[in-house]
């Protein structure tokens, strides 16, 4: 119940950010939204530390609480609505309606790489999740993922064909909210031809990460391989030292 409370008002806040509600670009305090809301001072603090980690408002010392403009000027690059870090939700989506083609799914040993990335032993076993993700039916992302069974118990095919990352959450209670990225570009192969729909010339973005859970456990590691003209990543990046 108290998850569902603190994401009305992040769904409510949004809304009335789009709407304009808030000509000064400043926030109410933490007491008014306590009382306009009727919910605790943790709740209104839990969802304005997902809109402040989002980088959808900021917080100015003495001053009070403001909207990022960036976020006013394009809202397209501030899609994603939970706690988890979900790279994919950070691409722009210009109002495109997104969807996920799942390829296969199927369980499997882990590799020594594996072991060695998701600190696992040997005899473990993870998900393999291969998905093609699209904007308006457009492919624009092929993403194979790799998460231990153990950390991810009943992950299922309805599952994956979803967020995994919102699923983990809403079953576990458990949030992704660090990774370890690399962003590079590749020639593009037959596969990515085939179903990004790209020509034998045409390159490919590669992002590679592993993702970790807010208690530090590897979650996932994933291979994503994009359609060059979707290879603008937006980030928010907290240089706070206490952060």
């Amino acid at each position: 119940m108290a998850d569902l409370v603190y994401r009305k008002i992040l769904a409510d806040l949004k809304q009335r950010i789009q709407n304009d509600e808030f000509p000064t670009q400043k926030l109410p305090d933490e007491r008014s939204l306590m009382v306009e809301y009727d919910v605790s001072r943790s709740t209104v603090k839990r969802a304005l530390n997902i809109m402040a980690n989002q980088g959808i408002i900021f917080k100015k010392r003495g001053s009070g609480t403001f909207i990022n403009p960036l976020y006013q000027k394009n809202q397209t690059i501030f899609q994603y609505e939970g706690s988890n870090l979900g790279v994919t939700d950070s691409f722009k989506s210009d109002g495109k309606i997104p969807s996920i083609k799942l390829l296969e799914f199927r369980v499997i040993p882990a590799n020594e790489e594996l072991q060695t990335e998701l600190f696992l032993n040997p005899g473990d076993f993870v998900y393999e999740i291969k998905r093609l993700r699209s904007f308006d039916d457009q492919p624009f992302m092929i993403e194979l993922g790799y998460i231990p069974i153990k950390v991810a118990p009943g992950l299922s095919v309805e599952t994956v064909e979803g967020s995994i990352f919102n699923f983990l959450e809403g079953s576990t209670g458990k949030t992704v909210t660090k990774s370890f990225m690399t962003i590079a570009a590749a020639p593009s192969t037959p596969e990515d031809q085939e179903l990004l729909n790209l020509k034998p010339v045409e390159p490919v973005g590669i992002m590679e990460g592993i993702f970790f859970l807010d208690d530090g456990t590897p979650f996932e590691v994933s291979n994503m391989r994009l359609h060059y003209k979707y290879l603008n990543y937006n980030t928010f990046v907290n240089l706070d030292e206490n952060g």
